[in-house]
């Protein structure tokens, strides 16, 4: 169509169309009988029904930070997509909601149409993994906004819960209280401003002691817990409380759910640090409260349950990892203990 002027502006309109045409097929996969407006819609149309008594609708907004350059670094998009939906909708269990809709928000310098499409694909595949609808999203081309080559994600999950089943509920917590740790996939999406210092000019295929190269540690996908937590619901587990473990590690997310008088103990023997996380301590000479404070450190999720609820969850989720208690706090504001033993 020639150089308009809007694409001589740095904008090409039929860069973006082709975009939406390369994910309508991605995006409509999502659907289920809810939504009521096909893509490109001014505004997406999700019926509600089936409501339970006093419904809460539980909202979050995130974005995939600086993982996105290690993408772009790599070419290796579809992952940073899974990335950004499970980090919102875990952001939303920790209250005990479900995911109803999603939208997304896609910004670069130069838009890509494949690029786009790519990370769409992985926001779709994991909307469709936990019965979410795509509802819709934005994709923004910006030069002189963005520097050239640069590439930013976000994204806004809507939920529903129950306002009696809302979480947590620190009226019932207890000293004596489990901690139950559900292991990360990697750094999920948080540290990768620090992550990407400590290894610039490694070789990033180089292999950890685990088998993995650096590389697929690094960009593996955010884990999403929606399953675990319902298993364990299913068979009448009471959860007292969650802590979705992302920016602030356990030190600071731990006691966002914790009453005035209660403290979490965590025993670092419990579970063996995952290779990469070791290695960027040690790359970094970074000290241990550090290391707790910026990563996950491989928990990406803590439970809070009673200690009867020990066996069931040993049975149910074999990887569980029992990482410490609740115990009464010196100072009437909650905090993380880090203990060496036990």
């Amino acid at each position: 169509m020639g150089n308009t002027p809007y694409k001589l502006a740095g904008v090409d309109i039929d860069a973006g169309q082709r975009t939406v045409d390369l994910m309508k097929q991605a995006v409509r996969s999502t659907f289920t009988a809810n939504v009521l407006a096909d893509v490109g819609a001014f505004g997406g149309l999700f019926a509600l029904q089936n409501l339970p008594n006093q419904p809460v609708l539980v909202a979050s907004t995130d974005g995939v930070g600086t993982k996105v350059k290690l993408a772009a670094q790599l070419g290796r998009w579809e992952g940073i997509g899974h990335d950004i939906v499970n980090h919102c909708v875990n952001d939303i269990l920790v209250q005990n909601a479900r995911p109803l809709f999603f939208l997304d928000y896609v910004a670069t310098s130069k838009l890509v149409p494949e690029v786009v499409a790519s990370v769409v694909t992985g926001v779709a595949h994991a909307c469709r993994a936990v019965g979410c609808a795509l509802l819709g999203g934005e994709t923004a081309e910006m030069p002189g906004v963005y520097v050239e080559g640069a590439f930013d994600l976000a994204g806004t999950v809507v939920g529903l819960v129950a306002r009696e089943q809302l979480l947590p509920q620190p009226t019932e917590m207890q000293a004596g209280d489990l901690l139950i740790g559900l292991p990360s996939s990697g750094p999920h999406t948080n540290g990768y401003s620090l992550i990407r210092k400590l290894i610039a000019d490694r070789d990033l295929n180089q292999v950890l002691a685990d088998g993995q190269t650096l590389a697929d540690a690094l960009l593996a996908p955010h884990r999403c817990y929606v399953g675990e937590i319902d298993r364990l619901q299913v068979a009448g587990v009471a959860l007292l409380g969650m802590a979705h473990i992302t920016g602030g590690g356990f030190i600071d997310n731990l006691p966002r759910v914790l009453p005035p008088h209660l403290d979490a103990t965590i025993y670092r023997q419990r579970w063996t640090v995952p290779p990469l996380f070791q290695q960027l301590g040690s790359w970094g000479d970074l000290p241990v409260e550090e290391m707790f404070r910026v990563f996950n450190m491989g928990v990406g999720m803590i439970l809070i349950v009673p200690a009867t609820a020990a066996a069931a969850i040993h049975a149910l989720l074999p990887e569980a990892i029992f990482l410490g208690q609740l115990d009464e706090a010196a100072e009437p504001q909650p905090m993380v203990r880090l203990v060496d033993a036990g």
